[in-house]
């Protein structure tokens, strides 16, 4: 049984010796030290030795079995150091070489020029209102003298979720609410900035897209103070060089009612392809607002007047940046956006 021992010990240590890998190591020590190993087979049968053989067989028994789990420690230490060497020449690191710039997101260029407008009207001294995207027929038309029959809803085909209830098709209804919500309350100056919704898809328009709403309601409100207003606003957002055109128009929440045109950002006024060789662009729709949109907000019209208006912040940002296709503010073609 000495002899026995001794050629396990020997063939063991050579096969510790030969491993290359830490599995090969975790199987020696199965084969030979695990309850069913070839060491552990052979104390077993120490019952069978004569009683004086038994102290120098189990002697040098535990000797082996305590050299066999030190090679096993000693080479698994080993190839654990050759496998982190590897793995570290694999992902070496050139501590000389330039760091990776950290990408920083920014605003995206719709509501860069959102903040701006929001901070003209706000240095004004108008308040930003907020109402709901989802709306009903009442607010989003009929507050506004748009009654079920009116022939001007033609211009604005909704999306309807159901007979009484859409996506609302431009800020106006805020104005309504705002009036509901503070009357007989005055001076009322508001602008109503947020997402609408209509159906129209092409370089020109999208199905969403943005306005800003305008209010101001008040005692002797004049088409003058409109005007100024207006002015002075766009000579902040397009430079104080832009001329400024009042046009008669028609809607029916405002009477009298007028689109707004601003001298030409590409040619100055001279006329090119842009402005179709007119010199002008058009920006945005204004009026005084309408006496019926006054009574049905709780209002006398005998006693206060107003003036609201109306704006696409895609307008504004594609006549500002020189942009001929609105649907590349919604692409997310991050070579358009890292421009702004």
């Amino acid at each position: 049984m000495l002899e026995a021992i001794a050629a396990i010990r020997e063939a063991a240590l050579a096969r510790v010796a030969a491993a290359t890998t830490s599995e090969e190591l975790a199987t020696l020590r199965v084969q030979y030290l695990g309850k069913k190993g070839e060491l552990t087979q052979v104390l077993r049968g120490m019952g069978k030795l004569p009683p004086e053989e038994r102290p120098r067989v189990g002697q040098l028994a535990n000797q082996v079995r305590e050299e066999l789990e030190r090679a096993l420690r000693e080479a698994g230490e080993k190839l654990s150091r050759q496998e982190q060497e590897r793995r570290l020449r694999a992902e070496a690191l050139d501590v000389t070489l330039p760091g990776r710039p950290v990408t920083t997101g920014h605003r995206h260029p719709l509501y860069q020029v959102l903040n701006e407008i929001k901070a003209v009207f706000i240095g004004l001294g108008f308040d930003v209102a907020e109402g709901p995207e989802v709306e009903s027929d009442y607010y989003n038309f009929e507050a506004l003298n748009l009654p079920k029959d009116h022939p001007a809803r033609d211009m604005q085909d909704s999306f309807y979720i159901t007979e009484d209830v859409l996506l609302r098709t431009h800020t106006s209804p805020v104005q309504a609410r705002v009036m509901e919500a503070r009357r007989p309350q005055v001076p009322i100056r508001i602008i109503a900035p947020g997402k609408v919704y209509r159906r129209d898809d092409d370089a020109t328009h999208s199905p969403l897209f943005h306005q800003v709403e305008g209010l101001l309601v008040d005692r002797r409100v004049t088409f003058g103070d409109l005007k100024g207003t207006l002015m002075a606003f766009l000579q902040q957002i397009f430079g104080d060089g832009v001329r400024v055109r009042f046009r008669p128009s028609y809607f029916p929440f405002t009477e009298p009612s007028a689109e707004v045109d601003i001298s030409c950002v590409m040619c100055g006024g001279c006329g090119c392809r842009v402005c179709s060789h007119t010199g002008w662009l058009e920006i945005l729709g204004c009026g005084l607002v309408h006496p019926k949109v006054l009574s049905m907000s709780g209002y006398d019209p005998e006693e206060v007047s107003g003036f609201a208006f109306g704006l696409g912040v895609e307008r504004v940002a594609m006549l500002k940046y020189g942009i001929d296709d609105l649907r590349l503010f919604y692409e997310n073609d991050l070579r358009f956006l890292q421009q702004f």
